[in-house]
């Protein structure tokens, strides 16, 4: 996972998503979290959003660590983290009614990447949002020295990581029937894409 400084930066973005994602999802409804991670920002969006029913999804050695912050935090609309690999031939599920990721599409292989998207194509709900926080390039340009430091530590832990093209994104979002809402610059130099399906 993540170094500390990467993840220190997530957790102080905390805020700024939350504020983006409150006026997304503004409607009740659950929330699926692809890479939940530790479980932190499942257990804090849910606490403030009690509107929305809160699914954390992650891979199956992060399950129990997620498990163990939604046991402390005893949120009514914090549901039992799900095992989800995005590779997974078949998910957890039969609808989603809205997703939220945060930094896992520069974690992902691109092979991984394009696999999500098919099964969120099959998997969304009409008109269904969905926010993806992380970092992006654009015109195949990074847009700080941090990132490109931090793309060169990504691809030195693993050489199918990396920071992803937005309009590579935006071709993969356009062809599986998802629009672009809005491309909302945040702290530290990273993004929250909020697109909707058809």
């Amino acid at each position: 996972m993540p170094h500390k400084p990467f993840s220190q930066a997530c957790e102080n973005n905390k805020d700024p998503i939350l504020q983006v994602i409150r006026t997304t999802f503004c409607q009740p409804t659950t929330v699926w979290e692809i890479g939940s991670g530790t479980g932190q920002h499942a257990c804090y969006f849910s606490a403030h959003l009690p509107h929305i029913e809160w699914q954390p999804t992650d891979r199956s050695e992060n399950v129990p660590g997620i498990r163990l912050w939604q046991e402390q935090a005893k949120l009514a609309n914090l549901k039992p983290p799900l095992t989800l690999d995005v590779s997974d031939a078949v998910w957890p599920c039969s609808a989603i009614d809205a997703l939220f990721t945060a930094n896992t599409l520069h974690i992902m292989s691109w092979d991984e990447v394009r696999i999500c998207f098919d099964r969120l194509a099959e998997h969304l709900n009409p008109k269904a949002f969905i926010c993806i926080y992380g970092p992006f390039n654009y015109n195949g340009a990074y847009t700080s020295d941090s990132n490109a430091s931090f793309d060169q530590w990504l691809k030195s832990r693993n050489s199918s990581s990396g920071i992803r093209n937005f309009e590579d994104i935006m071709a993969l979002s356009t062809s599986r029937g998802f629009s672009l809402l809005n491309d909302i610059a945040m702290p530290a130099n990273n993004r929250l894409l909020v697109l909707q399906n058809s």
